[in-house]
This record gives structure tokens, sequence and C-alpha cells, in this order.
């Protein structure tokens, strides 16, 4: 019996190659598509792309009008390259996260990414994250119930996510937010306490966090936040957990540059942690997806970075007016990063045009494996260029 012998080209046997690398590539995806996915989308209130691309800001670390003691913070977050200043502030996000998946937001180096709202402050801003949409009549911080569904919310209302979206969060306001009036959403805000059996350690924190000071009146520290988040999320097993933290902003609105750096570093700590208990824990390990992003940015300059607020946001104000006549500029101007199953290894975005808050929404939909126009027509699209699979 003879064998059919025949010659394949070397175009050929490349073309063949390449096929079969795509379909391998398609099928790994379709296998994790086919796993149950999860997202943990983490916050971190008004922390600038300055700080997150080039460490700590030489016309504000040396300033003492907003660090107590300069050389002793110097020792902590100062080099004179950016690229080492960057590493001793946020290590994990910008060392692990931005390498094995994606960061966006480097806006000196062409990767822009901004809110669209046109308010440019934390209320409008996280309705924005997290419902896809932009409402302007959301114009101000006030606790109002929000009229418009988030995307915990409308998760909440399949059959396959019931009771399985949650939310942590320092600022009080998120009961509102997310309208824990009209949906069963689970929201631990504030300084509201964990069931004391949820974890061995609850009643010890919830009476610490009675016992310890915040220095704010509606904003608790974030190791409440964070440790409270965390223990939920290995007893309950969400499939969509929302973190956000919110020091840094208030640290920055009181002129503390150096708790505004310690707190983003602790912060970055959080995020280590988070992932690593994310890849030990049966059911999130390798089937889910992180995403970091901020509300909002700050000013670029030492008599603005402690502000943020658009031109017309300030309108109303006469000594905003007066101040910032152009409203605090530059304070549009957001990131994000993200790692895990459904996002590209692809390091920085450079943007052709620039990205939106309002994608976020869509793009931790689709990362879950859902389609966001079933669940929102309205809401904007994802940002298909971080994800592997754009089924939809």
């Amino acid at each position: 019996m003879g064998f059919l012998h025949y010659k394949v080209d070397e175009n050929t046997m490349k073309s063949m190659i390449k096929i079969i690398g795509l379909s391998l590539i398609l099928l790994f995806n379709n296998v994790a598509l086919a796993a149950q996915q999860n997202v943990v989308l983490v916050t971190l209130d008004g922390v600038r792309w300055q700080e997150v691309f080039n460490g700590a800001d030489n016309k504000l670390i040396n300033n003492k009008e907003f660090v107590k003691q300069p050389a002793q913070l110097k020792s902590q977050f100062w080099h004179e390259s950016p690229q080492q200043r960057q590493q001793l502030l946020m290590p994990f996000l910008t060392q692990t996260i931005a390498k094995q998946g994606v960061i966006i937001g480097d806006r000196a180096k062409g990767s822009t990414m901004s809110v669209s709202n046109p308010w440019y402050f934390s209320y409008p801003g996280y309705n924005e994250i997290l419902t896809g949409e932009v409402d302007e009549n959301i114009n101000s911080n006030d606790k109002v119930f929000n009229p418009n569904k988030t995307i915990l919310e409308r998760l909440d209302a399949q059959p396959e996510f019931k009771n399985s979206t949650a939310l942590f969060g320092s600022w009080d306001v998120f009961p509102y937010i997310v309208n824990t009036k009209r949906t069963n959403v689970y929201v631990n805000a504030g300084f509201m306490p964990v069931a004391d059996d949820l974890f061995a350690e609850a009643a010890l924190l919830n009476a610490l966090q009675t016992e310890i000071p915040s220095p704010w009146h509606n904003v608790r520290l974030d190791s409440f936040t964070y440790r409270f988040a965390k223990a939920y999320m290995l007893a309950k097993k969400p499939r969509l957990l929302v973190i956000s933290l919110g020091e840094t902003d208030d640290f920055a609105h009181d002129g503390h540059y150096d708790h505004y750096l310690k707190s983003a570093k602790q912060s970055d700590a959080f995020i280590k942690d988070l992932w690593q208990t994310l890849q030990a824990t049966e059911g999130y390990k390798n089937n889910t997806t992180l995403i970091v992003t901020t509300d909002h940015g700050r000013g670029s300059y030492a008599n603005d970075w402690q502000h943020h607020s658009s031109k017309r946001a300030l309108a109303n104000s006469e000594q905003g007016k007066k101040a910032f006549p152009e409203g605090i500029i530059g304070s549009e101007h957001i990131w994000l990063a993200a790692i895990g199953p459904a996002i590209k290894n692809n390091g920085l975005i450079k943007t052709k045009n620039e990205l939106k808050q309002a994608q976020v929404a869509a793009t931790v939909l689709k990362a879950l494996g859902q389609n966001p126009h079933i669940i929102n027509p309205n809401m904007a699209p994802a940002i298909n260029e971080i994800l592997k699979w754009n089924s939809y």
C-alpha cells in the first residue's frame, strides 16, 4: 500500500500554523467563557493618574503646606526616576496588573481615559461607573436615592445572579447610589457593621470600627471596608463584588499629601492581597477578573490638587468661580487597570480615541460573559480593546 506524498510550501505551512494557533485561542476562550465567570471591581476614590504612572509629585512632596515631614516622606516615596517612584507607591498595580494585564490612563504616553459626566465628582462618577450611563441630573453628592439602575441591581434580577452581587464602600452615600430602597443588593458602606457570625473576627472588627475614630463623619477607614468585603467574599462567594475605598480622596481634600500617598500605597497592598486570595480560593481561582479604576481625577498643581469639579459644577459657587474660573482643569482625567481570564495581556493601551468612564459597566458585564445590550441597551459600549472575548 503506497502513501501519497506532496510538498507543502513555506507560505502554506505558515498559514496552517496561524489557523491552528487562532483555533486554539478561540477554543481556550470558549472554555474560559463556559466556566462561571466572576468580577471584582475596585475603585480608589480620587487617585490621580499622575501618581499612578509617575509616583509622588515633586511639586507636592516638598511642599510643607501639604507634608509635615518632607524628609521622612521622601525616604519612603521619592526617587529621581518616575518608574522607581511608581514602584515605591503602587508596586502591585503597576508591576503585576499592568504587566500581566492592561492599564489605561498615562496621558503622557498617549493613553487617555476620562469621565463622561459634566461634573467631575463622586456621585456622578459612581453612577456612571455602575450604570454605564450619564445622568446629568445626578449633580450633587447629596443622599438622594438613585433613579438609575446599577449593573448590580440589573444582574440581581436574573436568576443566575440572584443574591450574588454586593458592594462594600467606605463612603456612606453608596446605599443611595445603589438604591437599597428599591433593590435587595447587599450594600455595606459608611460605618455599617457586618453580621457577627459572618467570620471569626466580625464582632471584633465591628467593635473596633466604633472605637477607632475616623477623621471624617461620613467615611470610614478603608481597612474596615476591605476586611469586611474580603470576609463577605469568602463566605458568600458573590459573582460581582464592588469594593470602593475612600481615604485617598478625603486626605487630598484635607490637604494631607503625606496621608494621601500612604493611603494609596495601602490600597495597592489591599489589591495585592485580594488578587492572591482570589487565586487561592476555589470558585474564584482562574475564573475571576479584577478591574481597578477611580471615580474622578484632581487638579494638577499645588493650588488645585486638593479639588475636583468642572467649570459647570462651580458655576453656582461664587467662591469656586472666583478661585477657579475654568473649573479644576484635568479633574476629569481617570485611569483603569485590569487582570484576569477576560483581559488581554497587552500592558499599557495606547488609545486611538479617548476611552470613557461610562464604558466600565459594559466591560464588567462582558467579563462576566453577559451581553450588555440585553441587560441595558442604553449603556455605553465595553472597552473591547482590553477584552479577550467579544461574543457580544
